[in-house]
């Protein structure tokens, strides 16, 4: 098995684990230069900066995407290792000399679960590791010490939190259960959440085809507060005006993915001629892989329980 040791800071390091965020933002200058080097599911550990070449912890890989820094901090706020957006911009240009954009992209790997070891727990380097590595790292459990780091790092997962025979969060074959399946089952948080509908609607709201990434927002269409998961099939990209009349009822989407327009808005406000023009039109946008699109069930509960027809 397979798995990345990548390099931060640790200012990083010290906001994400006293907060104890569950679920954080490794994002990383660069606006151009993807990350390849795990499918959702691996193991993805953190390494100090040098002279502190010690593994302080690690997360579970969600997804890679670019977000413009204004939408990483409204997605994850200090999950991204920073005290405000200005921070999080301040420290782009700190690596990214002479860039002056005053909303830079960035790259962001997305882990869910993250762990964090106490000083105590720190483990150094192997003699693998070369000096001159800026970014990361892929290890090997098939490699002596690629095997050895991920048996020290399950050891002290195991104390840390108090398992005493095996430990499901990281045994091999449960890491290695990559992909879909891994998503459809992982533990998301609202941040993984809004960038896996957000790529998975290819960044176009699904009534609409609007495609200004601010105006967008995904939508549960189940909300997490009447026990409706963080998966991607129980959401939808939705330009901000209709996420509201959403949420609040007065339009809904049926098992058959067309959109229903309630009579409550010109009823209530003497309008919504532009929202009615949508009225029994089909989903303009739905993503194409089937564990992404939109749970039937979820859409039966919304169209019961909070569409006003």
């Amino acid at each position: 098995m397979k798995f990345w040791v990548g390099i931060t800071d640790s200012d990083w390091f010290k906001l994400c684990s006293e907060a104890n965020a569950d679920e954080v933002n490794f994002w990383q200058p660069s606006g151009a230069v993807h990350f390849r080097a795990l499918e959702p599911g691996g193991l993805f550990l953190f390494k100090l900066h040098s002279p502190d070449d010690f593994i302080v912890g690690g997360g579970f890989f969600v997804r890679f995407t670019f977000l413009p820094a204004s939408l990483a901090w409204e997605a994850f706020g200090s999950k991204n290792g920073v005290s405000s957006l200005d921070d999080l911009v301040r420290r782009v240009h700190k690596y990214r000399r002479g860039d002056t954009n005053a909303n830079p992209t960035i790259g962001c790997s997305i882990l869910t679960e993250p762990f964090y070891l106490t000083r105590d727990q720190w483990i150094p380097m192997p003699k693998s590791w070369g000096k001159s590595i800026v970014r990361g790292k892929t290890y090997d459990t098939a490699e002596s010490d690629g095997l050895a780091l991920f048996n020290q790092i399950r050891d002290r997962l195991r104390v840390q939190q108090g398992f005493h025979g095996d430990m499901p969060i990281l045994e091999t074959a449960n890491v290695a259960q990559y992909g879909a399946e891994y998503l459809t089952k992982a533990r998301l948080g609202q941040g993984a959440f809004r960038v896996l509908v957000t790529d998975a609607y290819q960044r176009r709201c699904a009534i609409t085809g609007e495609r200004t990434l601010p105006a967008l927002d995904a939508a549960h269409i189940r909300p997490y507060a009447k026990n409706g998961p963080h998966h991607v099939s129980n959401g939808l990209l939705l330009r901000s005006d209709w996420h509201r009349l959403y949420d609040e009822g007065y339009i809904t989407v049926t098992p058959d993915l067309r959109v229903e327009v309630s009579q409550r808005i010109r009823q209530e406000f003497e309008n919504g001629r532009d929202y009615y023009a949508q009225h029994g039109t089909a989903l303009k946008f739905v993503p194409k892989a089937s564990w992404e699109r939109p749970s039937r069930e979820h859409l039966d509960w919304h169209n019961q329980n909070v569409y006003k027809s």
